[in-house]
């Protein structure tokens, strides 16, 4: 495989320090997600450059749309890594992320993986790779506890196929079984919308999970469902965070409020945290997701690297155990965890919420975890 950084020149004093970073901004990625995550790398970085930058030198992102598609971002990989970026940043989508690690770690070029949670990023363990969001397994063993907790113990979910999909179907299951709970697996690609409801009545489900694509089929099978009288009592979830993001709340209206889904922000912001919450606010003009602050981290993390250990990416990658770094949602510091492949910030807060039925622009804390 090609090393880059023997065929890279030196930088020359002043010239931009170039961090690569992969997001989805067109379909069928998560569009609304992806602008959240840019919005967050950018702000981060005019707060580095109006600190002075990398030791006087700029920092400058080259941004690449991913649009969901793990190709593609092999291909942006190879194109960022040919263009002497010093790291990688970014990505939202986890079979995405997976592909872009995979071959940054191939390249031997430093990836901080921003938002994406499936536990094995990497096939095999790697330094070159280091991740923010928590791993899937943790959070969504935390969603189990809550829907546990509230007494949904018949859990159905509605999936497609999708590696991601699989594995937190996987993480429910061999989680709620030992504790009296069963998870219904319906495939979504087979059934309506209205079948999804009759399979619903017929396992006397509790709780159904929407482990599929937003807007189609999530917001369909949302409708039937809130519209089935068989139903009333059966509480939806979206695991993945769907309803964080105002899409949600357009498509679907009051009948989007009431579904707990996993965020990653902590009780309190730190004044950091604050602060930069109301500059994105402002940027995005709208309520910032819990991505926008993920990707404020992630360059706040770079930042901090290449500050103290220069561009050499071998010198960034070796760096993973000792950062700490003081971000927007708490202190960032990254150590090994069992069955994770990469270098893990492992404190990453993590709350269950959901959007206030009497206000639906309102958000509410179910559980934390």
């Amino acid at each position: 495989m090609k090393a880059y950084d023997e065929a890279l020149p030196p930088r020359d004093p002043g010239q931009p320090v170039r961090i690569g970073v992969l997001v989805p901004l067109t379909r069928p990625g998560w569009v609304q997600a992806g602008h959240h995550l840019l919005a967050g790398l950018r702000t981060a970085a005019r707060d580095v450059n109006d600190d002075g930058g990398i030791d006087g030198a700029p920092l400058e992102l080259v941004v690449r749309d991913t649009a969901a598609d793990p190709q593609k971002a092999e291909a942006a990989v190879e194109e960022l890594a040919g263009l002497g970026v010093a790291a990688l940043a970014g990505e939202y989508h986890s079979v995405v992320a997976r592909a872009a690690a995979a071959r940054a770690d191939a390249l031997g070029l430093p990836f901080l993986c921003s938002s994406a949670v499936l536990d094995a990023l990497t096939e095999q363990p790697t330094d070159w790779v280091a991740r923010l969001s928590p791993p899937q397994s943790r959070g969504w063993q935390v969603y189990a506890d809550f829907l546990l907790g509230a007494g949904r113990s018949r859990i159905a979910v509605a999936t497609e196929p999708s590696v991601y999909w699989a594995s937190g179907a996987r993480i429910l299951r061999e989680y709620v079984a030992p504790r009296g709970g069963t998870v219904i697996e319906l495939d979504a690609r087979a059934l309506a919308p209205t079948a999804v409801c009759d399979e619903l009545a017929d396992h006397d489900a509790t709780a159904l999970l929407l482990l599929v694509g937003h807007p189609e089929p999530a917001v369909p099978i949302v409708q039937s469902v809130r519209r089935d009288r068989r139903l009333a009592e059966v509480m939806i979830g979206a695991p993945a965070g769907q309803p964080e993001l105002a899409e949600w709340a357009t498509l679907l209206g009051e009948d989007g409020a009431g579904i707990p889904f996993l965020r990653y922000l902590p009780e309190r912001l730190s004044p950091l945290g604050a602060r930069v919450g109301a500059a994105l606010r402002e940027q995005l003009t709208e309520e910032p997701s819990f991505v926008a602050f993920e990707g404020y981290d992630t360059i706040a993390v770079l930042a901090d690297v290449l500050r103290s250990h220069g561009t050499d990416r071998a010198r960034i990658a070796a760096s993973w155990p000792r950062v700490a770094v003081e971000g927007t949602r708490g202190r960032i510091q990254f150590s090994r965890t069992p069955d994770v492949s990469v270098w893990q910030w492992a404190a990453t807060p993590i709350q269950v919420v959901d959007r206030d039925p009497a206000e639906p622009c309102r958000f509410r804390v179910l559980h934390t975890g």
